[in-house]
Order: C-alpha cells, then structure tokens, then sequence
C-alpha cells in the first residue's frame, strides 16, 4: 500500500514539476536588458508624447500578433514581456492616458498618484526588482521610504495610541515586541505563520499553468493544502489565526492592519492572503522617483520599438470572433462608430466582470464555462480616495517618506461591519479606516518639480450603491446632492488628518477633492468601482477556483491578464502577466525572472569580489 502511494507520490511530482519548469517558447528574461540610466524628464508637455497618444485607426501597427485590452501594469507588463520576444502588440486604453492605476493627474499645479502608494520587496538582484528592471530596460529608479515606513494609529483623539512599522526580517518582530512586552510567543508565531505561508505561493502558480485536469485533480482531491502552507492556511481567516495567538486586541490590530491592501475585513480575509503582503514588506518599502507616471512612461518605448502601439482614449465595446468562436479582434468605439482591429489572440486586462459580461456576445457569455467562472467571483469593495494639494514644504508641514493607517479603534470587524452596512449619510460620519501618505515627501524630485508645495493622499472604502444614482451624471458636475454627499467625506477625513498632523493648517490647504467608487468606474472602468479588482475574500483562494480562472479563458485565442487572474495590487497584477505570459509562450516566466536575477546577482558578486 505505502510502496504505491510512494510511487504515486513521484508520479505527480514530476508531473506538476514538469510543467512549473517547462520552457519550451522564447525567453523574454534571456538576457539583462538593463541600459546606463538616461536623464529624467519632468516636461508633461514630453511626457504626454508617450503617455498621451490618442487613437485613430490610422496609428494602427499593421501584422499584430495580440492586442491588449487595458495598460494598467497587467497589460503593460504583458505588452512589454512580448515585445521582448519580437512580438507585435496593440495596448488599448479607454482613459486619456496610459498607466490605469499607475496614472498621475494635475490639478492647480498638483501632481497627484491615484493608485501606486508603496511597493515592496525591491531589494537590489532580488526577483521582483529584476523583474521590473528589466520590463524597464532599468530607467525606473526607486527611493526607499523611511524606517518605519507605517505608522499604525489605533483610537479616538483622546485615546489615540502609535505602533511604529519597521522593514527588516528581524528588525520588524523585535520592535513589535518593545511595543508589546510580554507577546514575544505570540510575535513570534505570528512571524513563523506569515513566512511559511507566504512560501508556499508557488503552488497558486503552478494551478494557473498545469493542464486543466492536472490542474482540477490537484484541487478537488485536496492535495494542495498537503503540498503548500499557503492553501492550507487559505481557508482560515485572518480574525482566527490572530485572536488564537494573543488577547492583547491593539497587538491583533496591529498583526491584521495591512488588510486594506487588499480590501477585506480581517473576518472576511484570508491568512493567506494576508501573509503575502506582510512578506512582500519585511525587507523594506519604495517609491517610484518621479512619480508613478514613470512606470508606463519606461515601458511604452519598449512595446514601441517591437513594432507596437499603446494608444489611449480607445474604449473596446467588444471583443470579436470568428464562426469557430475563437477571438480574432476587438472593435473601438471612435465616437458613435465602430473600428474593428484584428489580431490572432486578444488579451484582456479589463477584469473578469467587464470582459465577460460587456464585451462577449451574449451567446458566448450564457457558456457554462463562463457563468462557472463569473459564480466563483463577486466585485471587490468600492474605493474612497482624497486627494489634498498644500502650501508648504515636507519639513514646514511635518511629512516623511511614511504612511499612516488610521483606525478609529482596534476591533476593525464590528467597525468595517458597521460602515458598510449603515446608510451613507450616518456612514460618511464615522469612516473607521484611513490610508494617509504624501507622495511629495517620499519623491527625492518633488521639490525640483513643484517648489514649495506638497500633497496627500487619502485612500478607504466606499460602497458602490451610496453613489449608484449619479453615475451616468457628468463627471465634472454630478449635481449638488453629490457634491454634498462627496463634501461629507472629505469634511470628516479632514477632521481626522488635521488631528494626526497638527503642522497642517485649514490655510494649507488649496486643493482638496474626492474620487468615489463612480470616479473609479469612469477613469479606471472598475465596474462597481473597486481598486482591486474581483474580491480578495476568503472564497478567492479556494484551490478549486485557482484551478479555474486562469489566463487562457474557455474561448480559444481569449486570455486573462492582471490582478483578476492572479492577485491584487502592483505586484499581484504584475504576477498575473507573467503566468498570461507563461501560458501564451509557453514557459515558466516566474523561474525565467528568478533565474536571471540569481545570474545577475553571481555576476555582480563576482565584479566585486575581483
């Protein structure tokens, strides 16, 4: 009996190790693509010859090989990766500039990042910053922000209490432990738990690249929790685990803060989960210098030089097929006619929902296979975000290269509960969650760009349905009820960021507006207006559904890329392109990454060794 589950057991590894080492197609990793760093360009009018190039049929390359419908950095990522490879790619985007949530706007002389806030794990030869090294041809610089780079503030104004955030494997536990004397057991198993857990991401990987039926049998026989930690922690959530490990609740506030990362209450969310992000920051948090418009600023010449386009203000209605219902193309609305652009293969970056349910015909949405994916998943929550321009340097108004998460107590549950399920007008009272950070004061540039001013920005949670009403409005003029709704928010996030930063005065202030989950759904097509993507709930990490979202769709020539078909954020978009890549040329990308990174580390331990 034992002499067969062994031989099975060998059996199934080499299987699933088979294809997680599979590298058949062109590597776009091959070789360091890196180049000697070229002056920065602060010049939006230069700037905006990359980022801004509208859509006319005319600007169309000839002879593609994919289009992709979206730039965020799933799509643009996965443009470039391509590109590397010698192919041909169409990155189309419906807003009036490339990047998604990786834009910059301006308002009275502002600069304000929407989406890009703080990006871990960027150590120098590690895989994610040679990953992005390379997707830039190493032009995106990146500045460390402060040590501790959170500051987690629990508490009323009277009783408002500080637990300071420390990047480092060791560091990080040792300061919680001053913080919290008496809870080195449970700091430390929180640790162990984190690191285990976050190890075991692999697995997530592998169910996205396997054969479907490799894919299935590894998720419904249950084998995944026995061969990763992360799926056998996926299941339980982050409220279980941290209230098994202390009673203290400002320690179990400060182990679940980062949930908002992602987006789900700590009852809601799952450990798993929850450890990548804690991972993905025990070695230090960045900035990109310059900005976030720099990201796609870096990566459009690449897809360029391939032959390709990443054209804006092209908004696809749908995607089209031919009679054996295999994707062949797209149509732009240009408008009120259609343009009809053809390729092999069509790449959506657009999310689950707005590629299924708004751009299929509705013979090919009523699949099985479709509505099997479309049942699996629901919208993520609706984003909240402020945006507040000062006068004022950094030191004249008390800011550093940090972020501050701002809880109105520590039992995040009942407060997240209460919110989302209170009429708008009680809730726009009593936000428990706030996101604070200056993207100025962590921009080494900032001052040469824009002398003597700052900014903030406010990032919470929203419900669609409190703003439902006025989304076909105006973008621009929604009407008075809106703005007094909108006005409530702001007003009472004021109140909380004036109190936690005394240097900043009502007079400072000369620009303050606020995005709503509808903002969200005209600028960043969130079809409820989340900045996540599909949920990050504990029924996303189920193996079973892993198994089934994946890159390639039930539709031949139709993939999935970005954050609905692996994870949320930049980095979990970013992982999504590499397995669309993985899938579409037929190798492993992730191991291609870490294994340029490992050559470019002995090399360069090598120069410094002689």
């Amino acid at each position: 009996m034992w002499l067969i589950v062994a031989v099975f057991g060998v059996v199934l590894a080499t299987v699933v190790l088979k294809y997680a080492f599979r590298s058949s197609g062109p590597n776009p990793f091959a070789t360091d693509s890196r180049e000697p760093l070229k002056k920065m360009v602060f010049d939006k009018k230069e700037k905006n010859k990359v980022l801004k190039q509208g859509f006319p049929a005319s600007k169309v390359p000839e002879n593609l090989d994919a289009i992709i419908i979206g730039s965020g950095i799933g799509g643009l990522g996965l443009g470039v990766l391509l590109a590397k490879v010698g192919k041909k790619v169409l990155v189309l985007e419906q807003h009036n500039r490339a990047g998604g949530c990786c834009h910059t706007f301006t308002k009275k002389g502002f600069e304000f990042d929407v989406g890009i806030h703080y990006i871990g794990d960027l150590l120098d030869h590690k895989p994610f910053r040679c990953m992005l090294d390379q997707l830039t041809n190493g032009q995106l610089q990146w500045e460390p922000l402060d040590n501790p780079f959170d500051q987690v503030v629990l508490g009323p104004p009277e009783n408002r209490r500080r637990y300071p955030i420390y990047s480092g494997r060791t560091r990080f536990p040792e300061e919680l432990k001053k913080c919290f004397p008496g809870e080195e057991k449970a700091i430390d198993e929180y640790m162990r738990l984190v690191k285990k857990a976050g190890r075991g991401i692999w697995l997530l990987g592998v169910l996205k690249l396997c054969p479907v039926p490799l894919a299935k049998f590894l998720a419904y026989t249950g084998l995944t929790k026995h061969l990763s930690f992360f799926f056998k922690m996926a299941p339980r959530s982050l409220t279980e685990v941290v209230n098994e490990l202390t009673d203290n609740k400002d320690l179990r506030a400060v182990f679940a803060y980062i949930f908002g990362l992602y987006g789900n209450a700590p009852k809601d969310a799952s450990f798993a989960m929850h450890s990548l992000l804690v991972s993905h920051y025990l070695n230090g948090a960045w900035y990109p210098k310059g900005g976030a418009s720099e990201i796609a600023y870096h990566m459009i010449p690449i897809i360029e030089q391939a032959g390709g386009a990443v054209l804006v203000r092209a908004p696809v209605n749908r995607i089209l097929f031919n009679e054996a219902q295999e994707a062949c193309g797209v149509s732009v609305m240009k408008g009120q006619e259609e343009v009809h652009i053809h390729a092999p293969m069509v790449i959506s970056n657009a999310g689950i929902f707005n590629t299924y349910q708004k751009m299929l015909p509705k013979e090919l949405q009523a699949m099985p296979a479709i509505q099997q994916q479309l049942g699996m998943m629901k919208n993520g929550e609706g984003g909240l975000s402020i945006f507040v321009g000062l006068n004022g340097t950094k030191e004249e108004l008390g800011l550093k290269a940090e972020n501050y998460w701002i809880f109105s107590e520590n039992n995040f549950d009942e407060l997240m509960d209460e919110y989302s399920k209170g009429k708008r007008e009680e809730s726009s009272k009593k936000i428990p969650l706030l996101f604070v950070a200056s993207p100025s004061a962590k921009d080494p540039t900032w001052e040469e760009r824009s002398p003597g001013k700052s900014t903030l920005s406010v990032v919470s949670f929203a419900n669609y349905s409190w703003f439902e009403e006025w989304k076909d409005g105006k973008v621009t003029n929604r009407g008075p009820d809106y703005k007094e709704l909108k006005q409530a928010f702001i007003d009472t996030v004021l109140d909380v960021v004036l109190d936690v930063f005394p240097k900043i005065t009502r007079d400072k202030i000369e620009y303050i507006d606020a995005g709503t989950p509808i903002t969200h759904t005209h600028y960043i097509g969130a079809p409820k207006g989340e900045i996540y993507g599909a949920d990050h709930g504990l029924a996303r990490f189920s193996p079973e559904l892993n198994a089934t979202v994946r890159p390639q769709t039930p539709l031949k020539n139709l993939y999935l890329t970005g954050q609905d078909v692996f994870l949320c954020g930049f980095a979990g978009a970013l992982a999504g392109a590499l397995s669309c890549g993985s899938v579409i040329l037929n190798r492993n990308l992730h191991l291609d990454a870490i294994a340029l990174a490992k050559r470019m580390k002995f090399m360069n331990d090598k120069l410094k060794g002689e």
